[in-house]
């Protein structure tokens, strides 16, 4: 079985890349990347080698490149996890997200669509969404598969946006699909533009800790590991034309997020408890900022018996004991470094 798996060296990408490959040695894994700021092929020096893996370097808003590829390769099943994924960033650069959330998935479908025609079977195109496509909660209430979407920032607009083009290719071409909409990620790997890998990299510099309005700004952390782990399970057993929401049954405000990895931090660092909050500083919020989100995960649970592995707390430490023991890999995504990783290894 052919796999091709899209932005596989970027943050969730690569730990699905590498579950994979090692767990299923009779598939072969493309992974296809454009390498961005955010994809690092370091992620996987540990499968590179691999007879059943191969790296792509492609970008999938190219609709010529993604045609091309899907008449080469006989692919069976797709995990389509590239996108544009920073809320921060679709503010400043909407019309980026529009390209590589909305017109590469449209590429996507489109190449499915014509390599597997009418004959569907044993085929599966897995779309890896977001839970911001459902807007904004208020202090109560959960997302469940069958909120109305209500996307309130250029990110999750975008998303919705690409949800929709995959149903609607699912009734109009009967193309086999599964959705999963999961909520924020955390764990090894991440580039620090997201907060939790931005905050020790601040603390390791002893540099301000940026907490937007009052901190109180409510979100459910799903440890990646347990991410990829349903991933697999959704891509194997879910239903086609079912979304599953992927959810670590937790939610933190973001003030005592940061106030508990401080405490870590210190913790780990042998500081005086205490000293990491001192660098945490209120900013003026972002535009379109959404209150809470919190996911109802039960589905895939009673369905097909996912649950987290971890709590919060274990895999804040978990992630916290990983960057400081990869502080070589934390500067070389902060510094570049890591690009002239692929120069030399692919160019």
């Amino acid at each position: 079985m052919n796999i091709l798996i899209t932005g596989g060296a970027g943050f969730i990408g690569s730990h699905v890349v590498r579950l994979f490959v090692e767990k299923y040695p009779d598939y072969h894994i493309f992974n296809l990347d454009a390498l961005t700021y955010a994809g690092n092929l370091e992620n996987l020096k540990d499968v590179e080698k691999k007879s059943n893996y191969t790296f792509l370097k492609g970008d999938i808003t190219d609709e010529n490149f993604i045609g091309t590829l899907f008449r080469e390769q006989e692919f069976d099943g797709v995990i389509h996890l590239a996108a544009e994924s920073h809320v921060d960033r679709s503010i400043t650069d909407p019309l980026a997200f529009v390209k590589t959330n909305v017109i590469g998935t449209m590429n996507l479908l489109n190449a499915c669509k014509e390599a597997w025609k009418s004959d569907f079977t044993n085929k599966r195109f897995y779309h890896v969404s977001t839970d911001e496509v459902y807007g904004t909660l208020g202090q109560t209430g959960l997302f469940t598969e069958t909120t109305a979407y209500d996307p309130n920032s250029p990110y999750s607009a975008s998303k919705a946006s690409s949800d929709h083009f995959v149903r609607a290719y699912g009734e109009t071409y009967n193309l086999p699909y599964v959705i999963t909409n999961c909520s924020n990620n955390y764990g090894q790997n991440q580039f620090p533009e997201k907060l939790i890998p931005l905050f020790i990299n601040n603390i390791l510099e002893n540099k301000p800790l940026p907490v937007y309005g009052d901190g109180n700004y409510t979100r459910d952390w799903l440890y990646v590991i347990d991410h990829a782990v349903a991933i697999d399970l959704v891509f194997h057993k879910g239903i086609n034309g079912e979304t599953y929401n992927i959810g670590g049954f937790n939610e933190w405000k973001n003030i005592d997020l940061v106030k508990l990895l401080c405490a870590q931090m210190d913790k780990k660092l042998g500081r005086v408890q205490g000293t990491s909050e001192k660098l945490i500083t209120y900013v003026k919020d972002r535009p379109g900022h959404d209150l809470r989100y919190a996911i109802d995960a039960s589905k895939i649970k009673n369905e097909l018996g996912w649950e987290p592995s971890v709590t919060f707390e274990q895999g804040l430490e978990k992630t916290i004991d990983w960057y400081l023991s990869n502080e070589d890999w934390l500067k070389n995504v902060t510094s570049g470094a890591y690009k002239e990783y692929y120069e030399k290894q692919y160019a």
